[in-house]
């Protein structure tokens, strides 16, 4: 297991060292979707077609960080009506309950689309948050996902929090 944490931090590592793309404003689904990123925030990872996927790394200036790679990532997916947005949903949902150590956390949103959970990935224990939402035919899901615990402190986790809580409101106007 701590083979393959290696693997993906340091495939991230090298998508981002060859590619530091900084994050400010987005366009996706063919312009009908858009977004801001705090310019810190590094794109590293880009996927067009069906479902198109973009994929964020959030600097950890902490020694955790080695070992860890908090993300955030914007997925829309073309789906044909509120039916099929909500299989979406669901099979998201299903995806998340089957992972290591998944544990669900009261959303404070009150939004039957929004999810907090934790999870493990390598043995490390993440915090995610999932939103989503059905607009003009595409399925949107924000899925932030931070180290449950960083060295770098909870100041570093609020503001992680903050700009995911920023991005969802920029992505539901």
């Amino acid at each position: 297991m701590k083979f393959r944490r290696y693997m993906i931090v340091a495939a991230a590592l090298v998508v981002a060292s060859i590619a530091v793309a900084q994050a400010d404003d987005v366009s996706m689904a063919s312009g009908s979707v858009h977004f801001s990123t705090p310019s810190s925030w590094v794109g590293i990872m880009q996927v067009d077609g069906d479902p198109e996927v973009r994929v964020f790394q959030v600097p950890d200036p902490s020694p955790s960080k080695n070992d860890t790679l908090a993300r955030v990532s914007v997925t829309i997916k073309q789906v044909t009506d509120l039916q099929s947005f909500n299989g979406y949903v669901s099979n998201s949902v299903s995806k998340a309950r089957d992972m290591k150590d998944y544990a669900p956390v009261a959303s404070a949103t009150g939004d039957q689309n929004s999810f907090i959970y934790t999870a493990s990935e390598s043995g490390v224990g993440y915090t995610y948050l999932e939103r989503y939402w059905f607009r003009n035919g595409h399925a949107i899901q924000l899925r932030c996902a931070r180290p449950t615990s960083s060295q770098a402190g909870s100041a570093w986790m609020a503001s992680f929090d903050k700009g995911c809580n920023a991005l969802a409101v920029s992505l539901n106007s």
